[in-house]
């Protein structure tokens, strides 16, 4: 099912065998093939923010917005130092670079950087199966490969759940980022976003960037003033070795978690994870604070969400439920108006909150940037109380089963290893 007027010469297919045709663009086109999880984003701008997000890790992104490409691709706009999108699928792609600050066209760039793409796809068909169906694995071959050869790559493709891609996207040594007179963050990198660590340096504070398998002990060791937990692809629920390490930093350092980090930091004060259907990607998702009561516009990039405190997947009420958790009280901060889950919670006998989304947009936008000062404030007051009591450091068996977004620039992270 092809939705455009040219021959088709690549395909869609996935896990459940659905097919979706269409043309392979890029300056040439390409003979190769890319498989993972199909999902989708909304965004209608920022699409080389979200290819070179290492939060896609392992994933074909399928945008929504038809026309992709319009205004070309910089230097400036990267979130890391390499594209980790596996491919990109499109209804309308564009070659343009009409934007001032346009160094390459997108599909020159994608090219470049050998990336698949296939563009003339039924888009709005592909993601309400999505929706209906979940994401799923699949894959973008060209017209030559033949289903059965497809579906061979596919079914070898494996699931997101069990994933740790965390050990992908990681680098493979500490860097210190900013030379500010405010706190000093470590910060365990899980797949962090350039944007994240500009917010955070043009606010005054320096940021260590620690590999995701550095220890409590090492991360103390600089005597930071907080602990940072980054996004980042994956299922937080095959990241145990990190939560072993955040439940010894729990309640003697200021955590602040965002999207996986968000995950992981519930995960280590004892709560639980689950998949969604089909995640919450792109800039146009609805959040309540409920603390100042003001609905938020947000950046999102998760497909997985944490229970709520009966072990629920949705909370119905706008209220300020609690959890007991292994290291006290924490309530929830934040709720998402499309489905109900939770999108953020305040720690209340130690400092620490975490938000499931993208304060820091990069792309999407800026109506979260705050929670960056709240962070910072949090700290100043930690400094100024005494210690809170930490909880016991063994981890807990689990049952199977504002301004303008700032992009990549001087002080955004270069990773060191393209493992992929």
């Amino acid at each position: 099912m092809t939705s455009g007027r040219n021959p088709a010469t690549a395909y869609v297919l996935l896990d459940d065998g659905t097919r979706f045709d269409g043309v392979a663009c890029g300056a040439g086109g390409w003979a190769g093939f890319a498989t993972g999880e199909v999902v989708f984003t909304t965004g209608m701008s920022g699409y080389q923010e979200s290819v070179s997000d290492p939060s896609f890790a392992g994933q074909i992104i399928t945008f929504t917005y038809p026309h992709i490409g319009n205004y070309g691709v910089c230097e400036e706009a990267m979130e890391s130092d390499r594209v980790w999108a596996r491919a990109v699928i499109m209804r309308a792609a564009s070659n343009d670079e009409d934007a001032p600050s346009a160094e390459r066209g997108w599909l020159d760039w994608l090219t470049d950087c050998g990336i698949p793409a296939i563009s003339e796809v039924d888009t709005r068909a592909l993601v309400r199966h999505i929706r209906d169906a979940g994401s799923m694995r699949g894959g973008v071959f060209p017209a030559s490969t033949s289903e059965a050869q497809a579906r061979e790559l596919v079914d070898a493709e494996p699931p997101m759940t069990g994933a740790d891609l965390a050990r992908v996207v990681t680098p493979e040594r500490m860097t210190v980022h900013g030379s500010g007179s405010g706190p000093r963050i470590a910060a365990i990198d899980t797949g962090i976003k350039g944007s994240i660590v500009r917010a955070l340096v043009q606010r005054g504070a320096v940021v260590e960037l620690h590999p995701c398998s550095t220890s409590a002990g090492d991360l103390l060791a600089g005597d930071p003033d907080a602990i940072f937990l980054a996004n980042g692809p994956g299922d937080p629920a095959a990241l145990d070795h990190i939560v072993a390490t955040l439940r010894e930093l729990v309640g003697r350092k200021p955590t602040f978690g965002i999207c996986l980090g968000h995950q992981l930091l519930c995960r280590a004060v004892g709560l639980e994870t689950f998949k969604l259907p089909f995640g919450h990607r792109g800039a146009n998702h609805p959040v309540k604070d409920l603390q100042t009561q003001k609905i938020e516009i947000t950046s999102q990039n998760h497909g997985f969400a944490v229970l709520g405190p009966g072990g629920e997947r949705t909370i119905a009420a706008d209220e300020p439920v609690r959890w007991q958790t292994d290291f006290g009280a924490a309530q929830l901060s934040h709720i998402n108006l499309y489905d109900r889950t939770v999108e953020g919670l305040q720690l209340c006998d130690v400092p620490g909150g975490t938000v499931q989304y993208h304060p820091e947009a990069g792309p999407g936008p800026n109506d979260s940037l705050y929670l960056f000062d709240r962070f910072l404030n949090e700290i100043q007051e930690a400094g100024r109380s005494p210690a809170a009591p930490t909880a016991s450091r063994s981890v807990p068996r689990r049952p199977e089963g504002d301004a303008r977004h700032q992009n990549a620039g001087q002080d955004a992270p270069r990773r060191t290893s393209d493992a992929a």
